[in-house]
């Protein structure tokens, strides 16, 4: 007999499904980008997207792909989501720490742009709680 999941699991999973899928649309978005986006935008940025190493693009390719499939495991209540959202983590630390170092992101984008990357950054932290806790209710097999 299956566990009675909560509505709000239900929630927070359709939730998580929409905020991966926009992380996914980011990627792809930035995958084809067209030469007048890229000229449209300031020297700073375009220098900056220029020269993110393939394996910088790789993790943000983990980051959200993984975040999605995580989501789609979460909502067909497969434990399998728990692991699955550590590795977004880990794309989104890999990703994150460049683009904070090496890639400069404050210089280039302002002090601004580090609030998505730490809403980014809490979402995979609390997804991973979330699962491990949905597990433990049985709410996840």
């Amino acid at each position: 007999m299956k566990t009675k999941v909560p509505t709000f699991f239900w929630f927070i999973a359709s939730i998580a499904l929409l905020w991966n899928l926009m992380g996914c649309a980011s990627y792809v978005s930035m995958q084809l980008m067209s030469p007048e986006a890229l000229e449209a935008l300031s020297e700073a940025e375009r220098n900056v997207f220029l020269s993110t190493p393939t394996w910088v693009t790789a993790a943000f390719a983990i980051a959200v792909w993984f975040g999605l499939l995580g989501c789609i495991l979460l909502l067909l209540r497969k434990a399998a989501a728990h692991p699955i959202f550590v590795i977004s983590l880990l794309g989104i630390m890999v990703e994150q720490i460049w683009n904070f170092t090496v890639g400069n992101a404050l210089e280039v984008h302002g002090a601004e742009h580090v609030i998505l990357p730490i809403t980014v950054f809490l979402i995979g932290i609390y997804l991973i709680v979330f699962t491990k806790k949905a597990k433990a209710n049985n709410w996840i097999n």
